[in-house]
């Protein structure tokens, strides 16, 4: 009798891509401490990513793609997150700007984009201003018209690999009305060098500083015309859940062979730890399933996606934490110390919360919609 597949599993016609992101993943994990220290971008692990042909796979199929489920997407952030965060952070904004920059363009221009990231090229995701907080898709900057466009001067924060990107999404007021733009990069943008962050170290998310910069009339976007789930939204969630997934293994793995010397029981069989590893581990198990509904929502078009996006994103925001908190608590003063894994991943956990919308706004719309009369 054969095994029934699972609703919201990726489809079993992409299953290879789960298997080959998950080999790769294990060179990934190897060297994860090593950026984090240096606060490199681990560029080779985007262009080994991209050599498999993962990138050209998530394109939509009229531009030569797979039409990536969001089901396999999901799970690949979590894989490579979980080996990673850093790389699948960058991944997830390159994916986001490149595919989104392929489907809000008209149709050459799409293609031209298309054709970019299928090349190699490098893309990344300036939506963010220093004083718009998570109304990244509500811009504040105005874009004044010139010959052949718009000119911004203005900034973007959390431009995550931006010193290697060959096109950027950026977004501006025109008339008014916020309008998404691809821009390459010039000699009127400037990277400053402010990045000094507790967590995701290695994803390089600088602040851009846009100085009379032309947002060209042909690289504008016009306004959508259908719903379309966005997968930086999608990958949020997941990406807190792969940090959640490296910390429960951390924890185990200390658990197992630490053993109290009074005792001489490993700490594993502690019911103080039992219990509360089985709190943790149930809660990210109910995180992971319902970010699988809400990636199956996004390959249904479904307008159920957005409000499932930010219950997914508190879910996974909320188990990273606690499950990294444990993990430090159980490793103590060794969980500590630089050289463990432990304390890189409590420090990356922290930073899917702080993420637009943030786990404060996104608890905000939940319980307005809980609390207030429907319209």
């Amino acid at each position: 009798m054969t095994e029934p597949v699972h609703p919201f599993a990726p489809p079993t016609h992409e299953r290879h891509w789960i298997d080959i992101v998950t080999e790769l993943a294990k060179d990934f994990a190897a060297s994860a401490a090593e950026f984090d220290e240096s606060a490199e971008l681990p560029i080779a692990h985007l262009r080994a990513l991209h050599a498999t042909g993962l990138d050209r796979a998530m394109l939509p199929a009229e531009f030569g793609g797979e039409d990536l489920s969001y089901r396999t997407y999901g799970e690949i952030v979590r894989i490579l997150s979980a080996a990673c965060s850093s790389t699948a952070c960058v991944w997830v904004m390159h994916i986001g700007a490149a595919v989104g920059l392929a489907r809000l363009s008209v149709s050459d221009v799409g293609r031209f984009y298309a054709e970019e990231l299928i090349g190699g090229k490098r893309f990344a995701n300036a939506l963010s201003e220093p004083s718009s907080g998570n109304m990244f898709l509500m811009p504040q900057q105005t874009a004044e018209p010139v010959d052949g466009g718009y000119r911004l001067t203005g900034a973007k924060r959390f431009v995550s690999g931006c010193e290697v990107a060959d096109h950027f999404l950026v977004n501006a007021l025109v008339g008014d009305v916020p309008t998404f733009f691809g821009v390459a990069p010039d000699d009127t943008m400037t990277f400053v060098p402010i990045w000094d962050t507790m967590g995701l170290r290695a994803s390089r998310s600088q602040l851009v500083s846009f100085e009379g910069t032309v947002l060209r009339e042909d690289r504008r976007c016009p306004p959508s015309t259908e719903r379309r789930p966005n997968h930086i939204g999608a990958g949020l969630a997941f990406l807190s859940l792969g940090i959640a997934d490296a910390a429960e293994d951390a924890l185990v793995a200390h658990a197992r062979s630490r053993v109290i010397p009074v005792t001489g029981q490993p700490l594993a069989e502690m019911q103080w730890l039992q219990f509360e590893a089985a709190d943790v581990h149930t809660r990210l198990e109910a995180a992971r399933m319902y970010s699988r509904h809400m990636a199956w929502l996004a390959d249904q078009n479904s307008a159920e996606f957005l409000p499932a996006t930010m219950m997914a994103k508190v879910l996974a925001n909320d188990i990273a934490r606690d499950v990294a908190q444990l993990a430090l608590k159980a490793g103590g003063g060794s969980g500590f110390l630089r050289t463990s894994p432990i304390q890189r991943l409590f420090r990356d956990a922290q930073a899917g919360g702080l993420m637009a919308y943030s786990a404060e706004v996104c608890k905000d719309r939940i319980g307005k919609t809980v609390l207030l009369p429907r319209d």
